[in-house]
């Protein structure tokens, strides 16, 4: 790899450095590319023009090109109001994602060639440290919001000091006397269940501290995550993974391991989890801020706790460490052969046969175990998705070649439905239908490739909710029924700017075989 400075347009000092083709960034087996996960992130911004290389003399074929050049425009510190398009997408796919103010070009050729020692990184403290990369988690954090920590200081309150919060923040990862303050526990409703939660809520100056972590160290481990991992990924969601489940199964992968990994972020053993990261991270002092961040005290009414395992839901840190402990999963079925898709610790395996996913399911019991989780032996079983009774994942249930919201999905829109058209809600109906919309138009939008029959019970539903409301306000008892559907048709609801789920669906030309 060579390099050359040189002085251009208005002043501005580039280095170009030429470097082969095989060190650009590409596509490693098995991982798919990515789109954008943030919309921008501040630091310094380096833009890549890459070209084709001429093959060379031993080479299989030929190729018309020129040299691969990568122009990196030194230290052009952009504020957010000042960032173009172009300017947004620091790189090319697949790392445009990336924090530019950590991860140079150099350094993410190294990425994907293993070029560095031992296969290790070395000396990644630092760059956690800097104010460039501070900066950019402050924003990450900020934009996310989210509630005070057990400090009571809130996103304002720690943004009215930031150049001071900052630094002081950057010294003591620097000096190594940074130490986590303790994680208020917080219980929130268990979505389709009765039960509660935990939920862990770091300070905002811990969240900042540990996104600068992850922008550090989530490229190192993204690099080599398997295809079949969607969760907390660039560029990836939900929807890609039902897709994903949706092709095996028309492909004839109709026998599945329906899989549950019980309290899988509680019970993560926090030895084995260090060993993971350790194989691709050497920096001690930075495997020691994990460490710290593993061992927060968390704080609840009951009173105070040190994990001995687990990562606390809420942190930021948590989706990573929970994608790092299960990769070794997903290359063991991967190497079998075997069509898993994973999202976070929600994972199913779709085989040809029943004894194939009989097996399949064996072999994710002995690797469970020997991980030191648990599969819950009542949720975790072999389906037949061609017969009556099918499966859920990820908010859908799947059942002979057709798909639609599962029954706790749908309950739980309804029930943020009854809380909003209570008899005894004295807002005008327009009103209610305003806060209404925003609540039925992202169900739709994450279930809209539903089966057809869906939509028009649910439209129904909510009218007869709006109605027995009406019905109320004229001293009536019971639900919307007879004369009322002529005194309040439909299209006295559509009037008013209801959402209709009927309408959207024939909007978005749905079509007829999901």
């Amino acid at each position: 790899m060579t390099g050359r400075q040189g002085v251009v347009d208005g002043g501005m000092i580039w280095k170009v450095v030429c470097v082969k083709q095989g060190d650009l960034c590409g596509v490693k087996a098995g991982v798919h590319r990515h789109s954008p996960r943030r919309a921008c992130r501040t630091g310094v911004r380096v833009s890549i023009v890459a070209m084709k290389l001429r093959n060379g003399s031993r080479a299989k074929g030929t190729q018309e090109g020129r040299d691969v050049k990568i122009d990196i425009r030194q230290a052009t510190l952009l504020p957010l109001s000042q960032m173009t398009n172009t300017s947004r997408n620091t790189y090319a796919p697949p790392w445009e994602w990336v924090e530019a103010s950590v991860w140079t070009p150099r350094m993410l050729a190294a990425l994907e060639t293993n070029g560095v020692r031992g296969g290790k990184w070395h000396s990644l403290i630092d760059k956690v440290y800097r104010l460039p990369n501070l900066y950019a988690a402050w924003t990450e954090v900020k934009a996310n919001k989210g509630a005070a920590g057990v400090d009571h200081q809130t996103i304002e309150h720690y943004e009215r000091d930031l150049d001071a919060n900052l630094n002081k923040l950057a010294a003591q990862l620097r000096d190594g006397n940074y130490v986590p303050q303790g994680v208020k526990r917080v219980w929130i409703p268990k979505p389709g269940s009765r039960e509660d939660r935990p939920l862990g809520i770091p300070t905002v100056r811990d969240r900042v501290a540990q996104t600068a972590l992850r922008n550090v160290i989530e490229p190192i481990f993204e690099v080599g995550f398997a295809a079949q991992s969607y969760g907390f990924r660039p560029g990836r969601g939900c929807q890609d993974a039902v897709r994903r489940v949706e092709q095996l199964l028309e492909a004839g992968h109709t026998f599945v391991v329906d899989a549950d990994v019980k309290s899988y972020f509680d019970t993560i053993p926090h030895a084995a989890l260090r060993e993971r990261v350790a194989t691709k991270i050497a920096d001690g002092r930075l495997l020691e801020l994990l460490d710290a961040f593993l061992q927060q005290e968390v704080m609840s009414t009951l009173g105070r706790t040190t994990p001995e395992a687990g990562t606390p839901q809420g942190a930021v840190i948590s989706p990573l460490l929970s994608n790092i402990y299960l990769d070794p999963l997903d290359q063991l079925m991967a190497a079998r052969g075997w069509e898993m898709v994973r999202y976070a610790d929600d994972f199913i395996i779709l085989c040809r046969s029943q004894a194939e996913a009989e097996q399949a399911m064996r072999e994710v019991q002995d690797w469970t175990t020997k991980a030191g989780l648990t599969l819950h032996p009542e949720k975790t079983r072999v389906v037949d998705a061609t017969q009556k009774g099918g499966f859920d994942f990820l908010g859908y249930h799947f059942e002979r070649g057709s798909k639609w919201p599962r029954k706790k999905s749908e309950q739980k829109m309804k029930d943020r439905v009854r809380a909003i058209t209570k008899r005894t809600n004295g807002q005008s109906l327009r009103a209610i239908i305003t806060q209404l919309k925003p609540i039925l138009q992202g169900w739709y939008e994450y279930f809209k490739h539903s089966n057809r029959g869906t939509w028009r019970p649910l439209d129904q539903w909510v009218r007869q909710r709006l109605r027995s409301l009406l019905r109320k306000r004229r001293h009536r008892k019971g639900r919307g029924r007879g004369a009322d559907y002529q005194r309040w048709p439909n299209a006295y609801f559509e009037a008013q700017g209801l959402y209709s789920f009927v309408a959207a669906a024939a909007l978005k030309g749905q079509p007829s075989k999901r």
